[in-house]
């Protein structure tokens, strides 16, 4: 069940694309993205406002919502480049978890079997498990790999009594064969959780988790190499989770579960350029921006980079694979105007 439009506040697309509609297929027929709010948050196990995220992360910015947003780095314009659509959001009521879960997945699914990558807008991390099972569905079990950007593991059992939750997608999406466990790539780690059983059970997965502590000391850029490398051993796509709170909190603040000590702004925006102009990216959601607990929009600006760096790195990656070039990142912005 897809809602036509935002569930919250006034009815506008990201940053002014186009609208469609999930129930009529020629609305998206030529898409190559197609963007989709999944307002929901009855997983969180903190502070909860993750719901109002897809309003947010469509709205912050302060250039006119043109459809137009042509980037300075990798000279292209994703939202132009691309056949950039919105499809408003699912409808979710955060009491039922189940009845939302199963719609987000029903949405994806549609998205991704009609040819066009998935881009979801979050709500809590719950979401993970509807988003990448989704695509998996389309793509085939156990052929997508999993860039999992994040502070936490998410790979609890039962919380509260339940079997879903925003601390669980990544345990429940290796448990339905969805996503192998020797493809999921987490970056990003730290703090004091998840505890010693927990971890067992990751390293009998086999997941490559990068903590924070190993990427200071290796390096970001080397462990996202090594990551790439795990991540297209025979798997045809990667599907790319980012979680707001992968940032320290003083660069992400509107978050549900902040802890302290992750990468910077600039560090998340080049690693989810690196990505989509490097790898076969097949569906990608940005999740836990809560707008209640954000300090002038700085979470939700950050999010809406992370999206537009996204489109911006698959439109590069198209580009030069029907020029047969390759972006140098190391050219002067005026070289040759």
């Amino acid at each position: 069940m897809t809602r036509y439009g935002p569930m919250f506040g006034p009815d506008f697309t990201f940053l002014g694309v186009d609208r469609c509609d999930l129930t009529d297929p020629e609305s998206f027929a030529d898409a190559d993205i197609v963007i989709l709010g999944a307002p929901f948050d009855g997983g969180t196990s903190a502070r909860s406002g993750a719901r109002f995220g897809p309003k947010a992360l469509r709205e912050a910015c302060y250039l006119p919502h043109d459809g137009s947003r042509p980037s300075l780095a990798l000279r292209v314009d994703g939202l132009k480049d691309l056949r950039v659509y919105d499809a408003g959001d699912v409808e979710c009521y955060s009491g039922d978890v189940e009845t939302s879960i199963a719609n987000i997945e029903e949405a994806v699914h549609t998205i991704a079997s009609s040819g066009a990558i998935p881009l979801v807008l979050g709500g809590d991390h719950t979401l993970a498990l509807p988003d990448a099972r989704g695509v998996a569905r389309h793509h085939g079990f156990g052929q997508v790999s999993m860039l999992h950007f994040d502070a936490h593991a998410d790979t609890g059992n039962i919380e509260f009594g339940h079997l879903y939750g925003h601390g669980q997608p990544m345990r429940r999406l290796i448990e339905s064969g969805a996503i192998r466990g020797d493809r999921f790539l987490q970056i990003g780690l730290r703090g004091y959780w998840p505890e010693p059983e927990t971890l067992s059970w990751m390293a009998q997965q086999r997941m490559r988790s990068y903590e924070m502590t190993e990427i200071v000391s290796r390096g970001l850029e080397t462990c996202l190499s090594e990551a790439f490398a795990i991540a297209l051993d025979e798997c045809e796509g990667v599907f790319l989770s980012v979680d707001i709170d992968v940032c320290d909190p003083g660069h992400a603040p509107g978050t549900g579960t902040p802890e302290p000590g992750g990468l910077s702004a600039r560090q998340l925006l080049d690693s989810v350029r690196r990505i989509c102009y490097e790898l076969p990216v097949v569906g990608m959601e940005i999740v836990e921006v809560a707008p209640p607990y954000d300090h002038a929009d700085i979470t939700a600006y950050l999010g809406n980079r992370v999206v537009l760096e996204a489109l911006s790195g698959m439109a590069r990656r198209r580009h030069d694979a029907e020029h047969g070039t390759t972006w140098d990142p190391t050219r002067p912005l005026l070289d040759g105007r």
